[in-house]
């Protein structure tokens, strides 16, 4: 199931770029989301970095099928690749976001791109459940938790740039 999300910040792409590979900001966005426990790491990569979060959430919001299948609790990997500037401060990306014990992971690319007013980031995604007779219906089931997921962060990371502006 392909998930296609745009957040805007009032910020040039460098003061974004600072934020996401920030470990307070991916340990707020953990709590914010609502994690039960949570880890970050951030490695430089030669002009980007990688980023790496690991969240425990509640599957209280699932289908009794997919809880079937998680569990009462979530474990969710993200992991971010990020490439180095371009002229203008943009950066390209890949990420993975998978769910521990169960065959399901998001695969895509993520974008910092300068904008006239700030910043856009895009995220390109293809949410798969390796789950024979179940997939669509896991897919389905998993696409507005990955939404909200997505719309969580921007909330953090308007707040975030907001308050360091």
């Amino acid at each position: 199931m392909k998930i296609s999300e745009t957040i805007t910040y009032a910020a040039a792409p460098d003061a974004v770029y600072a934020m996401l590979t920030d470990p307070e900001f991916q340990g707020r966005k953990c709590v914010e989301a609502g994690a039960l426990h949570h880890e970050a790491a951030v490695t430089p990569v030669a002009e980007g970095a990688r980023v790496v979060t690991k969240r425990d959430l509640p599957a209280d919001g699932l289908p009794d099928f997919a809880r079937s299948v998680i569990g009462s609790t979530l474990t969710i990997t993200e992991t971010y690749e990020w490439g180095g500037p371009t002229a203008d401060g943009s950066r390209d990306g890949t990420m993975t976001v998978e769910v521990s014990g169960a065959p399901v992971a998001m695969r895509g690319v993520i974008r910092i791109v300068a904008t006239g007013a700030g910043t856009q980031v895009a995220v390109d995604g293809d949410l798969k459940a390796s789950i024979p007779l179940f997939g669509g219906k896991v897919e389905k089931a998993a696409t507005p938790a990955v939404v909200s997921s997505i719309r969580s962060e921007r909330r953090t990371g308007t707040a975030w740039l907001a308050e360091r502006a």
